[in-house]
C-alpha cells in the first residue's frame, strides 16, 4: 500500500498518539497508570482486540489478541514514560504533541507511544484491505513499568508462556537514518544500575579535619576510577570471562553498516570518542561497559563551604553483552572492592536486572523483517546484531524462544529520556507502511 493508501490511518494513528501523550504515564512517578492502561485497552478493544490486564508491581500489564493466520506475531510495547525533568527546556508543554518543521514534539513521542500508535495504524490499515481481518494472529504484551526496569515482566513471561507462544516478536522500537535507511536492531545489552554508598562519619566536620581524617568523596572517587581503563575497558577481574565473541555474521553485519559518526558529533557537541569507523559499531554493539550516571554528596550550593563531607554516593550502570549474568557481575563487583581495599563501600542495587539477549540474523523471522523494511522504505535496510541499550528482551528470546526484531520510527536527534523528544512525521508514516507489509507479508507464509 502506498502512503496516499495509507493517509486516512496515517492521520487517525496521529490523533491517537496525540491524545496517548497528553497522559502523563510516568512510572518513576506513578502518573496516570491506570488511566493510560485503560485508555489503551479501550484503543485495541476498537480494533477487535481481546484484552486481558493483569497487575503488575508498578503498573497493569495488558496482554491483547485478535486474527488468525499462518504466523503468530506477537508485538512488545510500553505506554510508560520518562520523567520531563528539566521542564523548562522544553520548547513546547512536554505532554502536548507539538508539530514544527515536520517533526512532532512531546513526551513518549518516540518512546514508546509513537511506535505504539504506528502500529495500531497499521493494523487498522492492513484489516481496511482485507475485509475487516488481520491476515496473521497478533498477540500484544503492552507493559507500564519499562522505564523503571520492567520488575514484574519477568515472571509475568514465565507464567503467562503458554499464552505467549509465537513464531517472532516485533520489539518495541527501531530508527531511520537522515538518508531514509530504516535501522533493525537484533538483540539488546543487559543492565544493572547500582548506588555505592561511602559513610565515614556521623555528620559532617569542619574541612581543616581533612588532614587526620579520610573524605568519602575521594574514596568513591579512587573506587569509581579503578573499575574502567582509560579506552573505557572494564578492568574489574573476570568480568569479561563469560562474554560470548561475535560471530562471523556479527561481524560481517557490522562491516555493512554506513558510518554516520559525524553527524551523531555534530548533533550532540561530542568530545572525547573511544573508536571511529568500524570499531565504533564494534564496541556499540558488543562490548561491555560500565557508564557514571550520577554523583552527590557534600554541600552543592552557591559559593563555597569548607566541609569534610560525612556520606557520599555514586551512580552506575553496567552495560552486559551475552553470556554475562547480571547477578554474577554485581558478585565481581563486590569483589573488586573488597580486594582494592574499599571494604567500607556499600552496594545498592536499583531497579530490575535485565539480561543480554540476542537473535540469530539468519533466521526467517528476521529476514522477512529485513524484506518487509527495504520494500516500505525504499532502502537497504541497516542490521545491528546488538543495540547499545537495553530492556527486557531476554525473557522473550530465553524463555518463550521467540526470534525479536527492532523496527520503529527513532531518529538520531530524536532526543529520547532528554527535553524536545520528538519524531519526524514522515517517518511514522513510514512506520504505518512497515506494519502493512509486515502483516502481509507473514499471512504470506514469508518466515516459514
Amino acid at each position: 500500500m502506498t502512503q496516499s493508501d495509507l493517509s486516512a490511518h496515517i492521520e487517525r494513528g496521529l490523533s491517537d498518539l496525540r491524545d496517548l501523550v497528553a497522559l502523563e504515564s510516568v512510572s518513576a512517578q506513578g502518573r496516570m497508570l491506570h488511566e493510560t492502561a485503560a485508555s489503551v485497552s479501550l484503543l485495541l478493544e476498537a480494533e477487535g482486540f481481546s484484552v486481558q490486564q493483569y497487575a503488575g508491581e508498578v503498573a497493569p500489564i495488558l496482554l491483547a489478541e485478535a486474527g488468525q493466520g499462518p504466523f503468530t506475531l506477537l508485538i512488545y510495547n510500553h505506554y510508560d514514560v520518562q520523567p520531563e525533568d528539566p521542564v523548562e527546556l522544553w520548547d513546547s508543554p512536554p505532554f502536548v504533541l507539538t508539530e514544527r518543521d515536520g517533526r512532532l514534539y512531546g513526551r513518549g513521542a518516540s518512546d514508546d507511544k509513537g511506535e505504539l500508535a504506528s502500529r495500531l495504524a497499521a493494523v487498522r490499515a492492513v484489516k481496511a484491505k482485507n475485509g475487516g481481518t488481520l491476515p496473521i494472529k497478533i498477540k500484544w504484551l503492552i507493559e507500564g513499568e519499562e522505564e523503571v526496569g520492567s520488575p514484574s515482566l519477568v515472571d509475568f513471561v514465565e507464567q503467562h508462556a503458554a499464552e505467549l507462544t509465537a513464531d517472532g516478536c516485533w520489539w518495541e522500537f527501531g530508527g531511520i537514518r537522515a538518508d531514509g535507511r530504516p535501522i533493525l536492531s537484533l538483540g539488546l545489552k543487559g543492565i544493572i544500575c547500582v548506588e555505592l554508598r561511602c559513610k565515614l562519619s556521623q555528620s559532617d566536620l569542619h574541612s581543616s579535619m581533612g588532614a587526620v581524617v579520610d573524605n568519602p568523596l575521594y574514596r568513591l572517587a579512587k573506587a569509581v576510577a579503578s573499575l574502567r581503563a582509560d579506552d573505557g575497558t572494564v578492568t574489574i577481574t573476570g568480568f569479561h570471562d563469560a562474554v560470548r565473541p561475535p560471530s562471523e555474521a556479527d561481524h560481517a553485519a557490522i562491516a555493512q553498516i554506513p558510518s554516520d559518526l559525524d553527524l551523531i558529533k555534530n548533533t550532540f557537541g561530542l568530545q572525547r570518542i573511544f573508536a571511529e569507523g568500524p570499531d565504533y559499531y564494534e564496541r556499540s554493539n558488543f562490548k561491555p561497559v560500565v557508564n557514571i550516571n550520577g554523583w552527590g554528596g557534600g554541600y552543592q550550593g552557591e559559593g563555597s563551604k569548607t566541609v569534610l563531607p560525612a556520606e557520599g554516593f555514586v551512580k552506575l550502570d553496567f552495560r552486559l553483552v551475552p553470556d554475562q549474568d547480571p547477578d554474577q557481575i554485581v558478585r565481581l563487583l563486590r569483589s573488586h572492592l573488597d580486594e582494592h581495599g574499599f571494604g567500607e563501600i556499600e552496594i545498592v542495587e536499583l531497579e530490575a536486572h535485565q539480561k543480554p539477549a540476542r537473535t540469530d540474523a539468519g533466521h526467517p523471522f528476521v529476514q522477512a523483517c529485513i524484506a518487509a523494511a527495504r520494500t516500505a522504505h525504499g532502502a537497504e535496510p541497516i542490521v545491528h546484531p546488538s543495540a547499545g541499550g537495553s530492556g527486557p528482551m531476554s525473557p522473550f528470546t530465553d524463555t518463550l524462544g521467540v526470534p525479536c526484531v527492532a523496527a520503529g520510527i527513532g531518529n538520531h536527534a530524536g532526543r529520547v529520556h532528554a527535553p524536545n523528544e520528538n519524531i519526524v512525521r514522515e517517518h511514522f508514516a513510514q512506520g504505518v507502511a512497515f506494519g502493512v507489509e509486515l502483516f502481509e507479508r507473514l499471512g504470506q507464509g514469508a518466515a516459514k
